[in-house]
């Protein structure tokens, strides 16, 4: 593997900012200091920039297998890539989904051989697979996947004797999808009834509503403190669930934690009336008062981490009537960008930011030498130019459906170089492929 000397670079980690050079060998952080001699097999001049460590996102939708005419593992990560994500966990609905440790283990296969990222995958929960649940390697899996509502196929969970017994006897992390599934059912009849074909994505947050969403939560929070159970609820949206969460306690220290996705810190109800089924997705995109809920409850940490749950669909299902429309949208080359918008507007900190989509990731699930810039760990990082603008177009987008609800938006913030697990991964506008990223370990 070819050592990368980069120099002169701001590095930002553990919540300070020092320029530095970084030379990386053997896939790994070899030294950090401020002047470095000598050479490398490649050089970077990062005067000016800043390098960040790779960002690591807890939730997507890559959609491999059998889904594929929306997205695979080896296209979705390499948009990840390009966008300085270099480590992802993706969710168990495929088809068929991920419920046996057989089928499982075949996604990891897959990756290793298409996953410009490092990668790791959750093993899915049904009403009647526990056993298969149980024999899952915590050392090797980064979590177990419950959907308690909104879900394809035979992986709702909604037996009440199954959640006791996963919560009880499950020794992993479980993450958590919690909208409430007899609301949502009895909302939509409601508004079906009152407007017919004549519903439009803006009624999506009406009919997934707040109520939904809380109940779910705290049902899976009280299943939670009951059985002393590692939860991780994802991709809060309503102001109403932030007081289930704690932060006067350290991350490494929470048995119950929270996520919060860039799409629900971006976007509102109000975005419908431009772009419609483009921003529908489960957990909906709510009122600007509760958008506006989650980014104080992210800076005092409540809110434990940034992700995408980038869910890719295409442009011919999106176009389809509201109630045809699949829900979700691809977001993950575009996650830093965001954020770095936020940071332009003085609402976060660059430090902050890493905190939140690198740091903290590594923390909650434990991942082993991941995270941070430090000497020894794996070399996972991202070199960015905080004030390059650039506009996204169909020609600079990644992912296979081809489309982004940023389609037109200008950017201030580019990512110029991003390194995987020692792999110089993306330069200069270009993908590098020639090594795949790695498993993701976790500590017990």
């Amino acid at each position: 593997m070819q050592s990368i000397l980069l120099r002169n670079a701001r590095l930002v980690n553990r919540g300070q900012i020092k320029e530095t050079d970084l030379l990386v060998k053997s896939g790994r952080i070899a030294k950090i200091e401020a002047s470095i001699s000598g050479s490398a097999d490649i050089e970077i001049d990062a005067r000016g920039k800043y390098l960040i460590p790779g960002i690591i996102d807890d939730q997507v939708h890559f959609r491999e297998p059998g889904l594929t005419n929306k997205a695979n593992i080896a296209t979705e990560s390499r948009a990840a890539v390009a966008g300085g994500t270099t480590s992802f966990m993706e969710m168990p609905n495929v088809n068929p989904p991920s419920v046996t440790q057989e089928l499982l283990e075949e996604k990891y296969q897959i990756a290793a051989r298409n996953s410009q990222a490092n990668y790791s995958f959750f093993m899915g929960t049904t009403n009647d697979n526990l056993e298969e649940v149980l024999r899952t390697d915590p050392r090797r899996v980064c979590g177990i996947k419950i959907f308690m509502g909104s879900s394809t196929g035979n992986m709702l969970v909604d037996s009440p004797s199954t959640l006791e017994r996963v919560f009880a006897e499950s020794p992993m992390l479980i993450a958590t999808h919690c909208e409430d599934e007899a609301t949502v059912r009895n909302n939509l009849e409601r508004y079906k009834a009152l407007y017919g074909d004549n519903l439009t994505a803006a009624h999506h947050p009406l009919i997934r509503d707040e109520k939904a969403c809380y109940l779910s939560s705290s049902m899976a929070v009280e299943l939670a403190k009951r059985h002393g159970t590692r939860l991780h609820i994802l991709h809060i949206s309503t102001k109403d669930e932030l007081a289930l969460f704690r932060n006067d306690i350290p991350l490494k220290d929470k048995k119950i934690t929270a996520e919060v996705c860039v799409h629900h810190l971006h976007f509102s109800a109000d975005d419908y009336a431009l772009l419609g089924n483009q921003i529908k997705c489960n957990p909906a995109i709510k009122s600007t008062e509760n958008r506006d809920a989650l980014f104080p409850a992210l800076l005092d940490d409540r809110l434990d981490i940034i992700a995408t749950d980038h869910a890719p669909h295409t442009w011919e299902e999106k176009s389809q009537p509201y109630l045809q429309a699949p829900a979700g949208l691809p977001l993950v080359q575009h996650s830093l960008n965001v954020m770095l918008g936020f940071y332009h507007a003085g609402r976060i900190s660059l430090e902050r930011i890493v905190e939140k989509m690198c740091h903290a990731p590594a923390t909650l699930f434990r991942i082993e030498e991941r995270g941070f810039l430090d000497e020894g760990y794996w070399a996972d990082m991202a070199l960015v130019d905080l004030d390059h603008e650039w506009t996204v177009t169909p020609e600079n987008v990644f992912y296979k459906c081809g489309w982004s609800p940023f389609m037109g938006k200008t950017f201030r913030g580019k990512v110029l170089s991003t390194i995987v697990s020692g792999h110089l991964a993306w330069h200069e506008g270009k993908l590098l492929e020639g090594k795949m990223g790695e498993r993701l370990q976790f500590i017990l």
